[in-house]
């Protein structure tokens, strides 16, 4: 080769190798202009600890790839490519808040002392029902729209007689015929995380698989407790949980009524999944408590309405 076609081509392979470092360099700056703006979505954010992790790993990878093409450096490749996975996993993960249960313990409290001085003051002396809601893709004229959602009834006496479809319909607190009161189950709020876990409509579940699949749902997707148990027995159903998240509720409330008469926000929850499933109206014929709080007993019946 003549030297002069020696020189064009080392004169090429200068060009080469500057376009190259030209753009490695490009690539850094915009990668920088990038890591700031990142920084300064993070500085808004409200939960920035995953984020600020999964940067910590991105930055680092991304550049260990550019300079392991740069270098031809197949260890520069797999320390970029880890990196990079990891970075990329810290920014689909989302932080999980988690509350203590005596704090959950203490706001239920207040609702329940607040529903005992109520019936304390109206001598009222008879016992919770669970009224099924009608199903959402029911038609219902606009005047029985109330008729949708969940309630509880709590009697004045313990008489089985159950309010009338209008009287439910008209979403009223204090009811007339018969005298009682209509509240929201404090165990409603967790049938709807429950039905959202499950991920179809309870009323579609068989009652015998619904036993099966409400413990499991209790015990592994929100960690509720550490052993349930139920099972459906002829017009009954049995609950059994242990060590369950509310078990503070009963130690703390000797004198409270309302915690016994409408169940723990678990036990409730339990009570409406059962009305809604069945369609029928369900009382809780007792709840036995041991004596640490450990063990919780509950017996649901069915009323025919």
């Amino acid at each position: 080769m003549s030297p002069e076609k020696t020189r064009k081509t080392e004169e090429s392979v200068d060009e080469a190798a500057l376009t190259t470092t030209q753009y490695l360099v490009e690539t850094a700056k915009q990668l920088q202009t990038e890591v700031e703006a990142l920084k300064s979505e993070i500085r808004k954010a409200r939960n920035p600890t995953s984020t600020k992790i999964g940067i910590i790993f991105l930055v680092p990878g991304v550049l260990s790839l550019v300079f392991s093409i740069f270098y031809n450096s197949q260890v520069l490749a797999f320390i970029g490519l880890g990196l990079t996975f990891w970075g990329a996993l810290f920014f689909l993960v989302k932080p999980v808040r988690y509350v203590k249960g005596s704090l959950l313990d203490s706001a239920a409290f207040a609702s329940y002392s607040t529903i005992d001085r109520i019936i304390k003051d109206l001598k009222y002396k008879g016992k919770s029902y669970y009224l099924p809601p009608y199903p959402k893709d029911a038609y219902l004229p606009e005047y029985l729209r109330g008729l949708k959602d969940m309630i509880v009834f709590i009697s004045a006496d313990s008489g089985p007689s159950m309010p009338s479809i209008e009287e439910m319909a008209k979403s009223k607190f204090f009811l007339e015929n018969p005298k009682g009161i209509s509240a929201v189950p404090p165990g409603l709020g967790l049938l709807a995380q429950f039905e959202k876990e499950l991920g179809a409509d309870i009323t579609k579940v068989e009652m015998t698989e619904l036993c099966e699949i409400l413990p499991r749902i209790i015990l592994e997707n929100f960690h509720l407790a550490k052993e349930v148990q139920m099972k459906l027995e002829e017009n009954q159903i049995y609950l059994k949980t242990v060590d369950s998240i509310d078990k503070e509720l009963y130690a703390a409330a000797e004198n409270l009524r309302s915690v016994y008469l409408l169940g723990s926000p678990l036990v409730s929850a339990i009570a409406c999944a059962i009305a809604k499933n069945t369609g029928k109206i369900v009382t809780i014929r007792q709840i036995k408590v041991s004596p640490d709080a450990e063990t919780i007993e509950a017996w649901y019946n069915f009323i025919e309405g």
